[in-house]
């Protein structure tokens, strides 16, 4: 069941809720059609439930917002950013293990 924590995010609301956010911000970037990105959607919305206050967790449709992705070089997706103080903190492509991901985030913490 996908998190209301986590927010859907376009080209347009990149800036004020990514790069302007008071909190480390994950966001993943995915397509609909992508087998991997599906996989770990359901590990995404968990760690949206986990870390509830302390990280943003975003999604960005990359078929709809083909901007924001080519101005990060996503290539392959699914590919999460993490974002600490609105610039670039961390990259994992590919659809990766919840503790990798876990470890990423408290870093940024």
């Amino acid at each position: 069941m996908a998190s209301d924590k986590v927010v859907q995010v376009t080209d347009d609301s990149f800036e004020s809720e990514v790069k302007q956010s008071s909190v480390p911000v994950l966001i993943d970037f995915w397509a609909s059609w992508c087998a991997p990105c599906k996989a770990i959607g359901p590990l995404v919305d968990e760690l949206a439930d986990e870390f509830d206050g302390q990280v943003k967790i975003c999604k960005m449709n990359v078929d709809d917002n083909p901007v924001t992705p080519g101005q990060f070089g996503v290539r392959g997706i699914p590919t999460l950013i993490l974002f600490k103080d609105g610039e670039e903190f961390g990259r994992e492509v590919g659809a990766q293990p919840k503790s990798k991901l876990e470890g990423l985030l408290k870093k940024a913490l």
